[in-house]
């Protein structure tokens, strides 16, 4: 799906996977556990994989998680990126335990001269660099100058440098805490920059505040045509940034999938419209066919604005009624309503 005014900007890969261009927008999430802990990262990447996420970032911040990394890469079944803080031994060593992508952040990593041997390194692996500004990690030559403007300026020195060295397949992320700087960086950065753009609100925060801050961040950029792949941040269960990132997509035209609704609820509701429909939304996640579904509490309301639904609940205190196509299909005891539900979906994904 193509964005009307979408910005162009070159295409890299991660592994098999496009970034910039012509190619869809991706999502990307980082895992929390410890890199490690193999077990439990790759418990995360298939929560992850399961949930609508493109490409995983992984933390490493030591030779031990390098190894580490190189056991996750053979077994995730998707491509790995390694994220790098001040050590270029360690960006080295992620690179030659299979990172499909690496991650550095010119603030903490202020050692220009040592970029020459990374070049070659992952332009012999054919593996792209993401030159990560944060607004909490400028470098102090920065200090005085205007924060938007020195946001744009550190991550362009240091692209600048990897080009200098032959190294082309970049891609430029500038992340802030504050929406507004976030918006006005980015737009800055799209307007003297063709390479493809990660964009996301950093430390966003916890599940509520974090959504509404990636969502009004990334959606505003996006509708602006600025943003290649996309990372929603937040301090909770990384699967529910994979889910907010597809969502985020989905609102705004750019992802086709299983788009749930369902009402506020009131005194009228008769089944558990929230959890009936986290469920179901979570079991979508992964859905790319064009789907409205509808969950909605009573029967009362229900059944009329169900109507312009593929599927639908309309909830009963025994029974409930199940939609299809917005007319009525059946009536089911409630003991049994996901099950059928289920079977329903499945008919409908398979058409």
């Amino acid at each position: 799906m193509i964005v009307k005014n979408r910005r162009q900007s070159k295409k890299v890969f991660v592994g098999d996977i496009a970034i910039g261009g012509d190619a869809p927008i991706t999502v990307q999430s980082m895992l929390n556990a410890k890199t490690t802990d193999v077990e439990g990262c790759l418990a995360q990447i298939k929560s992850l994989k399961e949930n609508g996420c493109d490409l995983i970032r992984l933390a490493v911040p030591d030779e031990p998680s390098a190894k580490a990394f190189g056991e996750i890469a053979k077994r995730a079944g998707i491509p790995l990126i390694a994220d790098v803080h001040y050590s270029y031994k360690l960006a080295k060593l992620a690179l030659e335990n299979g990172a499909k992508k690496l991650r550095i952040n010119p603030g903490n990593m202020t050692d220009f001269a040592q970029i020459e041997d990374l070049s070659a390194m992952l332009k012999d692996l054919r593996v792209p660099v993401r030159v990560g500004v944060n607004g909490g990690s400028l470098a102090a030559k920065f200090e005085g100058m205007e924060e938007t403007e020195a946001l744009v300026e550190s991550a362009l020195e240091c692209a600048n440098v990897f080009e200098r060295y032959g190294m082309s397949d970049i891609v430029v992320a500038i992340k802030h805490s504050d929406v507004q700087k976030n918006i006005e960086a980015n737009l800055k950065l799209a307007k003297v920059c063709d390479y493809p753009l990660h964009i996301g609100v950093t430390e966003a925060g916890t599940l509520r505040s974090g959504l509404i801050k990636s969502a009004i961040g990334i959606g505003t950029l996006l509708e602006n045509g600025v943003g290649d792949t996309i990372r929603v941040s937040l301090s909770t269960d990384v699967t529910e940034e994979a889910l907010a990132g597809r969502k985020i997509l989905q609102a705004l035209g750019l992802r086709e999938g299983a788009d749930v609704v369902a009402c506020p609820t009131c005194a009228r509701t008769q089944i558990d419209v929230e959890g009936l429909a986290n469920k179901i939304e979570k079991m979508t996640a992964n859905v790319r066919k064009p789907l409205r579904i509808s969950v909605l509490g009573c029967p009362l309301n229900g059944i009329g604005e169900g109507k312009g639904s593929d599927i639908g609940i309309a909830g009963g205190k025994e029974k409930s009624t199940l939609l299809l196509n917005g007319e009525i299909l059946t009536t089911v005891d409630n003991k049994y309503l996901f099950e059928e539900f289920k079977k329903l979906l499945q008919k409908k994904i398979e058409e």
